[in-house]
Protein backbone atom coordinates (compact mmCIF):
# COMPACT_ATOMS: atom_id res chain seq x y z
CA UNK A 1 0.00 0.00 0.00
CA UNK A 2 1.47 3.37 -1.04
CA UNK A 3 0.97 6.72 0.66
CA UNK A 4 -1.44 7.77 -2.11
CA UNK A 5 -3.60 4.68 -1.48
CA UNK A 6 -3.86 5.24 2.26
CA UNK A 7 -7.02 6.50 3.88
CA UNK A 8 -5.75 9.49 5.83
CA UNK A 9 -7.94 11.32 8.33
CA UNK A 10 -7.02 14.69 9.79
CA UNK A 11 -8.73 15.08 13.17
CA UNK A 12 -9.19 18.63 14.44
CA UNK A 13 -10.79 19.08 17.89
CA UNK A 14 -12.07 22.65 18.21
CA UNK A 15 -13.46 24.94 20.88
CA UNK A 16 -13.98 28.59 19.88
CA UNK A 17 -11.49 28.54 17.00
CA UNK A 18 -13.44 30.66 14.50
CA UNK A 19 -10.37 32.80 13.78
CA UNK A 20 -8.03 29.90 12.99
CA UNK A 21 -9.93 26.80 11.87
CA UNK A 22 -10.29 27.82 8.21
CA UNK A 23 -6.52 28.32 7.99
CA UNK A 24 -5.92 24.89 9.51
CA UNK A 25 -8.25 23.22 7.02
CA UNK A 26 -6.74 25.02 4.02
CA UNK A 27 -3.17 24.25 5.12
CA UNK A 28 -3.82 20.54 5.60
CA UNK A 29 -5.81 20.37 2.36
CA UNK A 30 -2.68 21.56 0.55
CA UNK A 31 -0.32 19.32 2.54
CA UNK A 32 -2.50 16.18 2.30
CA UNK A 33 -4.77 16.54 -0.77
CA UNK A 34 -6.22 13.05 -0.45
CA UNK A 35 -7.01 13.27 3.27
CA UNK A 36 -10.44 13.70 4.79
CA UNK A 37 -10.52 16.51 7.33
CA UNK A 38 -12.82 16.11 10.33
CA UNK A 39 -13.57 19.02 12.63
CA UNK A 40 -15.24 18.10 15.91
CA UNK A 41 -16.84 21.14 17.52
CA UNK A 42 -16.89 21.00 21.32
CA UNK A 43 -19.70 23.41 22.27
CA UNK A 44 -18.10 26.47 20.68
CA UNK A 45 -19.86 29.76 21.33
CA UNK A 46 -18.66 31.31 18.07
CA UNK A 47 -18.94 30.34 14.38
CA UNK A 48 -16.33 27.57 14.50
CA UNK A 49 -18.64 24.89 13.09
CA UNK A 50 -20.05 26.99 10.24
CA UNK A 51 -16.61 28.35 9.26
CA UNK A 52 -15.18 24.81 9.20
CA UNK A 53 -18.10 23.57 7.10
CA UNK A 54 -17.68 26.43 4.63
CA UNK A 55 -13.95 25.60 4.40
CA UNK A 56 -14.79 22.06 3.26
CA UNK A 57 -14.30 19.99 6.42
CA UNK A 58 -16.57 17.24 7.68
CA UNK A 59 -18.04 18.80 10.82
CA UNK A 60 -19.35 16.82 13.77
CA UNK A 61 -20.22 17.71 17.35
CA UNK A 62 -19.20 16.38 20.76
CA UNK A 63 -21.40 17.75 23.57
CA UNK A 64 -19.33 16.56 26.53
CA UNK A 65 -16.86 19.32 27.30
CA UNK A 66 -13.15 18.50 27.20
CA UNK A 67 -10.52 17.47 24.68
CA UNK A 68 -10.38 13.93 26.04
CA UNK A 69 -14.09 13.44 25.28
CA UNK A 70 -13.57 14.78 21.76
CA UNK A 71 -10.59 12.52 21.03
CA UNK A 72 -12.50 9.50 22.36
CA UNK A 73 -15.36 10.26 19.97
CA UNK A 74 -13.00 10.85 17.04
CA UNK A 75 -11.09 7.62 17.57
CA UNK A 76 -14.34 5.66 17.83
CA UNK A 77 -16.15 7.21 14.85
CA UNK A 78 -13.56 7.84 12.15
CA UNK A 79 -12.33 5.00 9.94
CA UNK A 80 -8.90 5.42 8.30
CA UNK A 81 -5.47 3.84 7.92
CA UNK A 82 -3.50 6.81 9.24
CA UNK A 83 -4.74 9.48 11.63
CA UNK A 84 -3.35 13.00 12.01
CA UNK A 85 -4.40 14.69 15.24
CA UNK A 86 -3.85 18.46 15.35
CA UNK A 87 -5.24 21.38 17.33
CA UNK A 88 -7.44 23.86 15.52
CA UNK A 89 -5.45 26.95 16.53
CA UNK A 90 -3.15 27.18 13.47
CA UNK A 91 0.00 26.88 15.58
CA UNK A 92 1.20 23.60 14.04
CA UNK A 93 2.96 23.20 10.70
CA UNK A 94 0.79 21.39 8.15
CA UNK A 95 3.66 20.80 5.63
CA UNK A 96 5.31 18.58 8.29
CA UNK A 97 2.43 16.08 8.11
CA UNK A 98 3.65 14.16 5.02
CA UNK A 99 7.08 13.80 6.60
CA UNK A 100 5.54 12.49 9.82
CA UNK A 101 3.39 10.01 7.88
CA UNK A 102 6.41 8.81 5.89
CA UNK A 103 8.29 8.22 9.14
CA UNK A 104 5.33 6.29 10.54
CA UNK A 105 5.21 4.02 7.49
CA UNK A 106 8.93 3.63 6.79
CA UNK A 107 9.82 2.67 10.37
CA UNK A 108 6.60 0.72 11.04
CA UNK A 109 5.69 2.98 13.95
CA UNK A 110 2.43 3.46 15.80
CA UNK A 111 2.82 7.11 16.79
CA UNK A 112 4.90 10.05 15.60
CA UNK A 113 4.86 13.15 17.79
CA UNK A 114 5.54 16.65 16.48
CA UNK A 115 8.33 18.02 18.68
CA UNK A 116 7.57 21.73 18.85
CA UNK A 117 10.27 24.20 17.81
CA UNK A 118 8.87 27.68 18.40
CA UNK A 119 9.38 30.17 15.61
CA UNK A 120 8.61 33.27 17.70
CA UNK A 121 8.93 33.89 21.43
CA UNK A 122 5.18 34.38 21.82
CA UNK A 123 4.40 30.95 20.39
CA UNK A 124 5.41 28.98 23.45
CA UNK A 125 4.95 30.76 26.79
CA UNK A 126 7.68 30.34 29.41
CA UNK A 127 5.29 28.86 31.96
CA UNK A 128 4.07 26.23 29.52
CA UNK A 129 7.64 25.43 28.44
CA UNK A 130 8.79 24.99 32.05
CA UNK A 131 5.77 22.90 32.96
CA UNK A 132 6.23 20.71 29.92
CA UNK A 133 9.86 20.03 30.84
CA UNK A 134 8.94 19.17 34.42
CA UNK A 135 6.14 16.84 33.39
CA UNK A 136 8.28 15.25 30.68
CA UNK A 137 11.03 14.61 33.22
CA UNK A 138 8.55 13.07 35.65
CA UNK A 139 7.18 10.83 32.91
CA UNK A 140 10.68 9.75 31.86
CA UNK A 141 11.69 8.84 35.42
CA UNK A 142 8.45 6.93 35.99
CA UNK A 143 7.69 5.17 32.72
CA UNK A 144 10.91 5.45 30.71
CA UNK A 145 12.44 8.02 28.40
CA UNK A 146 10.94 8.25 24.92
CA UNK A 147 9.63 11.81 24.51
CA UNK A 148 10.93 15.34 24.81
CA UNK A 149 7.52 16.97 24.35
CA UNK A 150 4.71 14.92 25.86
CA UNK A 151 2.18 17.76 25.62
CA UNK A 152 2.40 18.30 21.88
CA UNK A 153 -1.02 18.38 20.23
CA UNK A 154 0.38 17.33 16.84
CA UNK A 155 0.55 13.56 16.35
CA UNK A 156 0.25 10.91 13.65
CA UNK A 157 -1.12 7.47 14.54
CA UNK A 158 -1.52 4.08 12.96
CA UNK A 159 -4.98 2.55 12.87
CA UNK A 160 -3.72 -0.17 15.19
CA UNK A 161 -2.93 2.43 17.87
CA UNK A 162 -6.17 4.40 17.51
CA UNK A 163 -8.53 1.43 17.57
CA UNK A 164 -6.89 -0.19 20.60
CA UNK A 165 -6.34 2.92 22.73
CA UNK A 166 -8.80 3.17 25.66
CA UNK A 167 -9.30 6.92 26.17
CA UNK A 168 -9.96 7.63 29.85
CA UNK A 169 -9.06 11.32 30.17
CA UNK A 170 -11.62 14.11 29.92
CA UNK A 171 -9.52 17.16 29.10
CA UNK A 172 -6.03 18.23 28.08
CA UNK A 173 -4.54 15.31 30.03
CA UNK A 174 -5.15 13.22 26.90
CA UNK A 175 -1.62 13.90 25.58
CA UNK A 176 -0.13 12.48 28.78
CA UNK A 177 -2.34 9.41 28.54
CA UNK A 178 -1.28 8.82 24.92
CA UNK A 179 2.37 8.90 25.96
CA UNK A 180 1.89 6.58 28.95
CA UNK A 181 -0.09 4.07 26.88
CA UNK A 182 2.68 3.82 24.28
CA UNK A 183 5.35 3.44 26.96
CA UNK A 184 3.39 0.84 28.93
CA UNK A 185 3.03 -1.43 25.90
CA UNK A 186 6.51 -0.57 24.55
CA UNK A 187 4.99 0.53 21.24
CA UNK A 188 7.26 1.85 18.47
CA UNK A 189 7.12 5.66 18.55
CA UNK A 190 9.21 8.61 17.41
CA UNK A 191 9.42 12.39 17.54
CA UNK A 192 10.04 14.75 14.63
CA UNK A 193 10.88 18.42 15.02
CA UNK A 194 8.15 20.65 13.61
CA UNK A 195 7.78 24.45 13.57
CA UNK A 196 5.46 25.90 16.18
CA UNK A 197 3.85 29.27 15.48
CA UNK A 198 2.00 31.90 17.47
CA UNK A 199 -1.78 31.91 17.32
CA UNK A 200 -3.30 34.14 14.65
CA UNK A 201 -4.83 37.44 15.70
CA UNK A 202 -8.23 36.96 17.28
CA UNK A 203 -7.46 33.44 18.53
CA UNK A 204 -6.99 32.88 22.25
CA UNK A 205 -5.54 29.97 24.22
CA UNK A 206 -7.89 28.00 26.49
CA UNK A 207 -4.99 26.64 28.56
CA UNK A 208 -4.27 27.79 32.10
CA UNK A 209 -0.65 27.09 33.05
CA UNK A 210 -1.25 26.26 36.71
CA UNK A 211 -4.71 24.68 36.52
CA UNK A 212 -3.97 22.44 33.57
CA UNK A 213 -0.47 21.68 34.83
CA UNK A 214 -1.85 20.37 38.12
CA UNK A 215 -4.54 18.40 36.26
CA UNK A 216 -1.90 16.77 34.07
CA UNK A 217 0.32 16.03 37.07
CA UNK A 218 -2.68 14.53 38.86
CA UNK A 219 -3.36 12.35 35.83
CA UNK A 220 0.23 11.14 35.84
CA UNK A 221 0.01 10.24 39.53
CA UNK A 222 -3.23 8.34 38.90
CA UNK A 223 -1.64 6.51 35.99
CA UNK A 224 1.41 5.74 38.13
CA UNK A 225 -0.88 4.28 40.80
CA UNK A 226 -2.79 2.18 38.28
CA UNK A 227 0.15 1.10 36.10
CA UNK A 228 2.86 0.81 38.79
CA UNK A 229 0.84 -0.24 41.86
CA UNK A 230 3.61 -2.29 43.48
CA UNK A 231 5.99 0.67 43.51
CA UNK A 232 3.27 3.13 44.50
CA UNK A 233 1.87 1.21 47.45
CA UNK A 234 5.28 -0.09 48.57
CA UNK A 235 6.49 3.51 48.81
CA UNK A 236 3.46 4.38 50.93
CA UNK A 237 4.13 1.30 53.06
CA UNK A 238 7.76 2.32 53.60
CA UNK A 239 6.73 5.82 54.70
CA UNK A 240 4.15 4.40 57.13
CA UNK A 241 6.66 1.87 58.47
CA UNK A 242 9.26 4.59 59.05
CA UNK A 243 6.71 6.69 60.95
CA UNK A 244 5.80 3.65 63.04
CA UNK A 245 9.43 2.92 63.90
CA UNK A 246 10.15 6.56 64.80
CA UNK A 247 7.19 6.57 67.21
CA UNK A 248 8.12 3.19 68.66
CA UNK A 249 11.82 3.86 69.43
CA UNK A 250 11.30 5.96 72.61
CA UNK A 251 8.58 3.58 73.79
CA UNK A 252 10.89 0.58 73.41
CA UNK A 253 13.73 2.39 75.17
CA UNK A 254 11.45 3.27 78.09
CA UNK A 255 10.18 -0.32 78.27
CA UNK A 256 13.73 -1.70 78.37
CA UNK A 257 14.73 0.74 81.12
CA UNK A 258 11.60 0.52 83.32
CA UNK A 259 9.55 -2.42 82.09
CA UNK A 260 6.60 -0.07 81.63
CA UNK A 261 4.72 1.32 78.63
CA UNK A 262 3.54 4.74 79.89
CA UNK A 263 2.52 6.13 76.46
CA UNK A 264 -0.08 3.57 75.47
CA UNK A 265 -1.86 5.73 72.84
CA UNK A 266 1.46 6.30 71.05
CA UNK A 267 2.18 2.57 71.17
CA UNK A 268 -1.23 1.81 69.67
CA UNK A 269 -0.66 4.42 66.95
CA UNK A 270 2.74 2.94 66.14
CA UNK A 271 1.27 -0.54 65.88
CA UNK A 272 -1.60 0.76 63.70
CA UNK A 273 0.82 2.47 61.32
CA UNK A 274 2.85 -0.72 60.95
CA UNK A 275 -0.30 -2.72 60.18
CA UNK A 276 -1.26 -0.13 57.57
CA UNK A 277 2.22 -0.36 56.07
CA UNK A 278 1.90 -4.14 55.69
CA UNK A 279 -1.59 -3.78 54.21
CA UNK A 280 -0.32 -1.19 51.72
CA UNK A 281 2.49 -3.47 50.56
CA UNK A 282 0.07 -6.40 50.30
CA UNK A 283 -2.34 -4.30 48.25
CA UNK A 284 0.50 -3.39 45.90
CA UNK A 285 1.29 -7.07 45.32
CA UNK A 286 -2.34 -7.92 44.55
CA UNK A 287 -2.89 -4.92 42.30
CA UNK A 288 0.36 -5.59 40.45
CA UNK A 289 -1.03 -8.96 39.39
CA UNK A 290 -4.27 -7.30 38.27
CA UNK A 291 -2.33 -4.68 36.32
CA UNK A 292 -0.34 -7.32 34.48
CA UNK A 293 -3.58 -8.94 33.40
CA UNK A 294 -4.96 -5.59 32.19
CA UNK A 295 -1.75 -4.91 30.30
CA UNK A 296 -2.02 -8.28 28.59
CA UNK A 297 -5.60 -7.47 27.53
CA UNK A 298 -4.47 -4.12 26.11
CA UNK A 299 -1.73 -5.83 24.15
CA UNK A 300 -4.17 -8.42 22.80
CA UNK A 301 -6.51 -5.61 21.71
CA UNK A 302 -3.58 -3.89 20.03
CA UNK A 303 -2.43 -7.06 18.26
CA UNK A 304 -5.94 -7.80 17.05
CA UNK A 305 -5.66 -4.82 14.69
CA UNK A 306 -3.74 -5.44 11.43
CA UNK A 307 -0.44 -3.64 11.00
CA UNK A 308 0.01 -1.07 8.25
CA UNK A 309 2.88 -1.45 5.78
CA UNK A 310 4.04 0.07 2.56
CA UNK A 311 4.21 -2.13 -0.50
CA UNK A 312 7.24 -4.37 -0.11
CA UNK A 313 7.59 -3.29 3.55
Amino acid sequence: MTSAQLRIAVLVPCYNEEAAVATVIADFRRALPSAEIYVYDNNSRDRTASVAREAGAIVRTERRQGKGHVVRRMFADVEADVYVLVDGDATYDAPSAPRMIDRLLDDHLDMVVGLRVDQVQAAYRLGHRTGNRMLTGFLSSTFGHAFKDILSGYRVFSRRFVKSFPVLSDGFEIETELAVYSLELSLPVAEIETPYYARPEGSFSKLNTWRDGFRILGTMLKLYRSERPLRFFTLIGILLALASVILAIPIVITFIETGLVPRLPTAVLSMGLMIMALLSASSGLVLDTVTRGRREMKMLAYLSQPSLKRDGG
